[in-house]
């Protein structure tokens, strides 16, 4: 009985740092330093939430630059839901996505060159990126010009100013923010 009062003290004493103490003072140094991302980075058009910089969103239009697919089952890039697809590389089913995928990808993008970059056709283990890489938003310039009627040199230089290069090169790849990028085709500037 002497051993367990000291070992419930320590128990409480713990439970009211990890689970009260820790997580409210790292709040509030979150929203004091960081408060746009720590309130996840919204992006408000017209005073209505229509995204934000860290979710994917399912940019369907061929005006737009799009993403992984999203392996959220019914509503495509949906936080609550957030997963793999959890199929197997030897899955049939998984092999015939991945081929569907790739035909509507090409014939979404006729004028773009055969080899379909991997990512616009595998989702990513959370299902929600919202990015990809350079290589794959430079394979659908040519649509995207296509659909906006504007140069593709102008649409490659949109997507060179929405690439995020890693702060060490060799922790991590370019990643060219898709909503930025699309929120620069309309003309919106960023928050």
């Amino acid at each position: 009985m002497a051993q367990l009062r000291p070992a419930l003290l320590l128990f409480i004493l713990l439970t009211l740092i990890t689970g009260g103490l820790y997580p409210l003072l790292t709040t509030a140094l979150g929203q004091w330093w960081f408060p746009d991302q720590a309130n996840g980075s919204l992006i408000r058009i017209d005073n209505a939430v229509r995204g934000s910089l860290l979710i994917g969103q399912n940019f369907s239009s061929a005006r737009y630059f799009q993403g992984r697919p999203s392996a959220t089952a019914d509503a495509p890039y949906n936080p609550l839901a957030s997963g793999g697809s959890n199929l197997a590389a030897s899955n049939p089913a998984l092999d015939e996505a991945i081929k569907a995928r790739i035909a509507a990808l090409r014939a979404a993008n006729p004028q773009a060159t055969p080899a379909v970059p991997v990512e616009l056709v595998t989702a990513s283990a959370s299902g929600l990126d919202n990015g990809i890489s350079p290589d794959a938003a430079r394979w659908q310039i040519p649509r995207v010009a296509k659909a906006r009627n504007l140069p593709e040199e102008e649409v490659a230089r949109l997507v060179t100013e929405a690439t995020q290069t890693p702060l060490v090169d060799f922790i991590g790849q370019p990643v060219v923010n898709l909503m930025q990028l699309n929120l620069a085709l309309d003309g919106r500037t960023m928050p």
